[in-house]
């Protein structure tokens, strides 16, 4: 039987298949998600892995029992489901594990609209309804309508970036066996591109690498067929294909700030004046360059239910992160990998120059990447990194603790999950960013686990 006080996070659910998150839990998640929300109608769809049409078509079954309409979009990348639920007008649900390894599976939710459901908006409800009608079962009576949605969530992005007037590139594309391989054909069909296609076939046991392209050996393969093709670009997704990491033609990654930062301005190009959100350890390039092109920076954060709540409280036309979640308006506030990617193959299209080149005014800093120690008492690593750096810089604790001196600014956070603190450490010199990463390193490693 599942564990439904395991599997419900603070943004989502997920858990092990069988031993954490089976059919029968699945089946009263779907019936609690009804009576919670109130839906009449509920728009579904479901990644590459073995266990998720499974768990779906028992969601399904559970929802309709609670006389709900069921659109089962079928294969769909996450972005695909926040399309869905945004032009169909429905709650939506996303049977994906995203990035997490074969055995796992979970949900992500959405009201109307793709407005995310997190443990402060109705999935702790969700939870606690469900846990009552685990193995209670009833007759369906809504309706079941199987829709292809796919041609509709391209159709929608390429009204969003034409790409059909850029110059002809050669783009290598690693999916990772994940979603990317169903939604990038879709997509780039008929574009003036090249597309070499890394491990496209759907597969959730992941059998060539993880599909998650923030741990730098998931990018080993994508770098060595950009340099070997002489492609302009290589674009890595993740497993249910809502994140996306760039490389360019010298097979060099691409910062998630420096695409934050272009991706905002082509946006306040379109929107002069607008706002832009950043949270807290991108890089300090961004505000800094949102700013020169006239639009106003909030900084949030870390966490994609804080960015898209902060997004439609301040009207934001774009929202970036550092691990490569990026958040549109015109997306209904949602985050896209795919929509990401595009702006940066129209950014690249529509001139001469190569990748590194139209990138480089973006990156202005050095950046550490993000830093784990395994801390039994964060409260006293975080109290001994405070005591060190007294008097030597701003102190701010939106999130963990940051500091900011002259030229250099570091962030120290506990994890939500993990007995981890990570460090993001970020200065105009290297030297002295490495300078602080290692300082603050020593402070926290001698209350290590």
């Amino acid at each position: 039987m599942g564990d439904l006080a395991k599997i419900f996070k603070a943004y989502d659910v997920r858990g092990v298949v069988p031993d954490e998150f089976d059919e029968p839990a699945a089946e009263a998640v779907g019936a609690a998600f009804v009576e919670v929300t109130g839906a009449e109608s509920v728009v579904v769809a479901h990644d590459m892995r073995e266990s998720s049409v499974p768990l779906a078509e028992a969601f399904v079954r559970g929802a309709r029992s609670r006389r709900a309409d069921v659109v089962h979009a079928g294969l769909g990348s996450t972005d695909l489901l926040y399309y869905a639920s945004g032009s169909l007008g429905l709650p939506g649900v996303m049977f994906t594990a995203s990035h997490n390894p074969a055995r796992y599976n979970g949900m992500k939710m959405c009201r109307s609209g793709a407005v995310p459901i997190g443990g402060d908006t109705g999935l702790t409800q969700i939870r606690d309804r469900a846990a009552e009608l685990v193995g209670v079962s009833a007759a369906p009576t809504g309706s079941l309508i199987e829709k292809d949605l796919l041609p509709g969530y391209a159709h929608h992005l390429r009204k969003l970036v034409d790409l059909s007037a850029v110059r002809p590139l050669k783009v290598v594309v690693d999916a990772g066996n994940g979603m990317g391989g169903h939604t990038v054909p879709a997509v780039f069909d008929g574009l003036p591109m090249e597309l070499i296609p890394l491990y496209f076939e759907l597969d959730g046991d992941f059998p060539n690498h993880e599909a998650n392209p923030l741990e730098p050996q998931n990018l080993v393969d994508l770098q060595r067929a950009v340099i070997e093709s002489g492609a302009d670009i290589g674009l890595a997704f993740d497993g249910d294909a809502d994140r996306c990491w760039v490389i360019d033609e010298r097979g060099l990654s691409v910062s998630p700030s420096a695409i934050t930062a272009l991706v905002a301005v082509r946006e306040l190009g379109k929107y002069p004046g607008a706002t832009i959100i950043h949270n807290l350890i991108t890089s300090l390039g961004v505000p800094e360059i949102v700013r020169e092109h006239g639009g106003v920076p909030v900084r949030t954060r870390v966490g994609h239910s804080f960015i898209k709540a902060e997004m439609a409280r301040a009207g934001a036309v774009f929202g970036g992160e550092h691990s490569a979640h990026y958040y549109f308006r015109d997306f209904w506030f949602a985050d896209s990998g795919m929509l990401a990617a595009m702006h940066v193959l129209a950014a690249l299209g529509e001139q001469e120059r190569p990748l590194s080149e139209v990138v480089a005014a973006y990156s202005r800093y050095h950046a550490s990447g993000e830093v784990n120690s395994a801390v039994a008492d964060q409260e006293e690593a975080l109290r001994r990194v405070r005591e060190a750096f007294a008097g030597r810089g701003t102190f701010d604790e939106l999130d963990g603790l940051t500091v900011t001196g002259p030229g250099w600014w570091f962030n120290l956070r506990a994890s939500n999950t993990e007995p981890l603190l990570r460090l993001n450490a970020e200065a105009a010199e290297e030297s002295k960013m490495a300078a602080i990463k290692d300082e603050v390193l020593a402070i926290v490693g001698k209350v290590s686990v």
